[in-house]
């Protein structure tokens, strides 16, 4: 009984992975159906690659409506802020590697927040340790621990993690 559960479970899983990155593959492509010859292998891969990530907290669906917005200001705001430093004529770097301690579970919540964390302008996730993330920073004396911690605790909201 238990094998049909979790087969079950993996079904399930499955399908919803499925269903979410192929609404994320027919918004990427503008709903072009003559993508799809690439897009069906593209998406079951990233299904597949994505099944090992399991997580004790699931998404709040809800608070991905404010998720969002919260990605897409920080976003935006962070690209500014790199067009702006990339065409200063004195080119106002000061890269560096922060370590930023992390607080939220092991798991899917961890790997959402390093791969926002790659995905914001100035930032990139250079490792993973056990509790810490090392993150490449465009300016090292910029407030880029506060930019994570608030990283950190959208990621927390979107799984519904208490934060201690």
């Amino acid at each position: 009984m238990s094998e049909g559960v979790s087969a079950g479970r993996f079904a399930a899983v499955f399908l919803r992975r499925l269903a979410v990155l192929s609404i994320a593959w027919l918004l990427i492509v503008k709903g072009a159906a003559s993508s799809w010859w690439i897009g069906a292998p593209v998406v079951v891969l990233a299904v597949a690659a994505t099944l090992p990530i399991r997580s004790s907290n699931p998404v709040v669906w809800w608070q991905l409506l404010q998720f969002i917005p919260f990605f897409l200001g920080r976003a935006l705001s962070g690209g500014m802020d790199v067009a702006w430093r990339a065409l200063h004529p004195r080119l106002p770097l000061k890269p560096g590697v922060i370590k930023y301690p992390l607080r939220l579970p092991h798991g899917l919540p961890r790997v959402v927040m390093a791969n926002t964390v790659n995905l914001l302008p100035g930032t990139l996730t250079a490792d993973m340790e056990t509790c810490a993330l090392q993150v490449h920073v465009i300016d090292r004396q910029a407030p880029f621990v506060e930019e994570l911690e608030a990283v950190e605790n959208a990621v927390a909201r979107l799984f519904g993690i208490t934060l201690d």
